[in-house]
């Protein structure tokens, strides 16, 4: 960890995400410093470039943090690969997908007094490469990924968007090709509308969800807005350093890339590997 009396800390902010409002970056930069780092630069994202190796190495910078929701996260610490220095992610997110990972429920202040006082480790924790990016803490495939829509229309309060978007994911999650594991070892017959990886120590974990039922879609309509979707009927598929994923109609993969939509032809590999870039972790069994 870099010596916070003679190394400064760069601070990466996003206005449009979940816990940021226009004071952020001034209450998180008084947070930091006031344990002993210098926030030499605040980047502000999108409309700032996000930093590049070369430009910290350049500036002296050791540690960067960033207050953002998933998918800035994801974009910076992918965009860092190959840096020598640590990035520290705060929960400055709706879903904190990272963030939890990394911290669990811990609080920014408390996390900032673990990360002073030398107690969080540095790590490189397993991700997951796909055709359609990089997942730090999940990745979700299927037409289920659909009701993303409907629970980025509800944050901007538009009833009639959420009622339009809600009835158009409830049809893709019904009647769209479902997903299967190309060996086909535990899939249902028709596939899954929504699978699940989520990389973790021993590799990747594969969940299918499924609804045999009209009570059955309710219940993973209302689990994956909220992303507990463990909440919903699903199969365990195992555990696996790589799994290669497709439709049942040959055709491609919607994602969710740490909340984000990508898209992965059929037939696509996806596998664990070490993130490019040490991140400081608070809880020590990421």
């Amino acid at each position: 960890m870099p010596d916070p009396a003679r190394s400064p800390c760069w601070l990466v902010v996003n206005p449009a995400s979940g816990s940021n409002d226009s004071n952020s970056a001034e209450k998180v930069t008084a947070a930091i410093e006031t344990r002993g780092w210098e926030v030499a630069r605040v980047i502000a994202f999108p409309d700032d470039a996000l930093p590049d190796p070369a430009a910290l190495d350049a500036a002296g910078v050791g540690m960067v943090a960033v207050y953002t929701g998933d998918g800035t996260i994801n974009a910076l610490v992918n965009h860092l690969a190959g840096w020598g220095g640590k990035v520290l992610v705060l929960p400055g997110g709706t879903m904190n997908l990272l963030p939890l990972r990394l911290h669990r429920t811990t609080d920014l202040d408390t996390i900032l007094d673990i990360v002073a006082a030398g107690g969080a480790l540095a790590r490189r924790p397993l991700c997951l490469r796909c055709p359609g990016g990089v997942a730090l803490a999940g990745l979700l495939v299927g037409p289920g990924t659909a009701w993303n829509r409907v629970r980025e229309s509800m944050r901007s309060g538009a009833i009639t968007e959420v009622a339009k978007e809600a009835i158009a994911a409830l049809r893709e999650t019904t009647t769209g090709p479902g997903i299967r594991v190309a060996d086909r070892r535990a899939s249902r017959e028709g596939g899954y509308p929504l699978v699940e990886l989520t990389p973790g120590e021993h590799g990747v974990q594969i969940l299918g969800y499924y609804a045999d039922a009209a009570l059955d879609y309710t219940a993973q309509a209302w689990a994956t807005l909220r992303h507990r979707f463990r909440e919903g009927p699903h199969d365990k598929l195992g555990l696996a350093e790589a799994i290669v994923l497709e439709s049942v109609d040959g055709g491609p993969l919607a994602c969710l890339i740490d909340g984000e939509p990508a898209e992965c032809p059929p037939g696509s590999t996806f596998a664990v590997e070490p993130c490019g870039v040490d991140l400081l972790a608070t809880a020590h069994d990421i």
